[in-house]
């Protein structure tokens, strides 16, 4: 059984694509919008393995499966393409599977290594004793993610190295621009002044540390990252801020400081899991003075009945242990802490055209890129953002700011502005 034929299991003749395997077979029309080229044998074997995201994202970090309309390190316009392939696939039959299971181990139970930059599973993790969301495990999948190359990072995030969805006034606005007028708009929601105090919850390279240093505001950011602590504290020095700014290898749990009047937590939830939001956000209430405000900014799952762990592919590659919950059941639960809820916004037209900046500044940096990380490492980060950009567009997954207030314990209120007093 030839690839081409393996693919009329499953794509009706009218798909629009055309793809050509390594056994000299061809399924579909030259004129075909997308063309797949699959290069060996091991593609096969990994799909075969994980029919799932997971398969085909290994097959794509080793070469086995490319496209020639794919951009260097954005392959945006392929997932749109493929996208729609969704209209023409069949259903298979039980003896059409046997038949592709026997026609792929025919030559051998042959289960190929994943690529080298793979992280473990979750049941190796636990063999390791990282358990999920532990102190442990948080540090581990936290470093994980974040202590690559700093450089590597600086190449598609740009100047403001700011990893978190921007917040753009126009569709032609700069990324720059849009991340500091996110940083500014979450310093006005917080409705900080020149001396109050900050902290900052996985602060990443300290980008929010100076956007509050240049008001005035004492602030400490904390991140489990060792690579963004050395990049924020050689960045604040730079800046001249060190009296009033600090970023700290610490996890938030560990800060001794209590009573600020405000905390922002950016990107950060992603990490925490739901089953410890509660715990989390009590440890925030625990932190803030009443009338302290805090600004949690997560991404999301669009209903509560999505499962809330990440795929095979996210789950090695880009967030172990990572979990996204609803935004009705986060405010929920802040709301079942003792929070009040003043807004929430969701920002998720705003992710996408992040996305689609970092994308092609990896694009546009893309030799720079393999030579710094080597070409596996480099496709795998155009291959995340590019399929979360797709669905930020097509609002399989969303990013929510929730503003939240502590009120008074001896009133049970707190007293703020009757009209939001920030600009959007």
């Amino acid at each position: 059984m030839t690839v081409a034929q393996m693919m009329e299991v499953f794509l009706s003749s009218g798909a629009p694509v055309q793809v050509k395997a390594f056994d000299g077979s061809t399924f579909g029309p030259d004129e075909a919008p997308l063309h797949l080229s699959v290069k060996s044998s091991r593609a096969m074997y990994y799909i075969a393995e994980n029919p799932n995201d997971l398969g085909l994202a290994r097959a794509y970090l080793q070469g086995d499966l490319d496209s020639p309309e794919l951009l260097p390190g954005n392959p945006y316009d392929v997932f749109k393409k493929l996208v729609q392939l969704k209209d023409y696939m069949k259903k298979p039959s039980a003896p059409d599977v046997a038949r592709i299971a026997t026609a792929i181990f025919s030559h051998g139970l042959h289960i190929p290594d994943p690529p080298e930059i793979e992280g473990p599973s979750l049941l190796q993790r636990l063999k390791e004793g990282i358990r999920p969301h532990t102190r442990k495990g948080d540090a581990a999948t936290v470093s994980y993610h974040y202590d690559q190359s700093n450089d590597f990072y600086r190449l598609f995030l740009g100047s403001s190295m700011t990893y978190t969805c921007a917040v753009f006034n126009n569709p032609d606005e700069s990324l720059e621009d849009a991340q500091w007028h996110k940083l500014n708009m979450v310093l006005d929601k917080m409705n900080l002044k020149k001396g109050d105090r900050l902290l900052d919850i996985g602060c990443g390279w300290g980008s929010m540390e100076i956007a509050a240093a240049k008001r005035g505001i004492h602030v400490i950011g904390v991140t489990l990252a060792e690579e963004q602590v050395e990049w924020a504290q050689e960045w604040i020095k730079k800046e001249g801020y060190e009296d009033l700014a600090e970023v700290r290898l610490m996890d938030y749990r560990d800060v001794p400081e209590s009573s600020f009047d405000g905390i922002c937590s950016i990107g950060m939830m992603e990490h925490v899991g739901f089953k410890q939001y509660p715990a989390y956000f009590k440890e925030m209430m625990d932190k803030l003075r009443p009338g302290g405000i805090l600004l949690n900014h997560q991404i999301t799952r669009t209903n509560s009945n999505d499962n809330k762990r990440a795929g095979g592919f996210i789950d090695r590659y880009i967030f172990p242990d990572g979990e996204l919950a609803s935004p009705a059941e986060i405010e929920m639960t802040i709301q079942d802490n003792g929070f009040e809820v003043i807004t929430q916004e969701n920002l998720r037209q705003h992710y996408a055209l992040t996305l689609k900046h970092w994308t092609e500044n990896l694009q546009d940096n893309w030799d720079e890129a393999k030579q710094m990380v080597g070409e596996p490492k480099a496709r795998l980060w155009g291959l995340y953002m590019a399929g979360s950009r797709l669905n930020f567009e097509l609002n399989t997954i969303q990013v929510h700011q929730f503003q939240c207030i502590k009120p008074d314990p001896s009133t049970g209120t707190c007293d703020y502005p009757l009209r939001p007093w920030w600009e959007r």
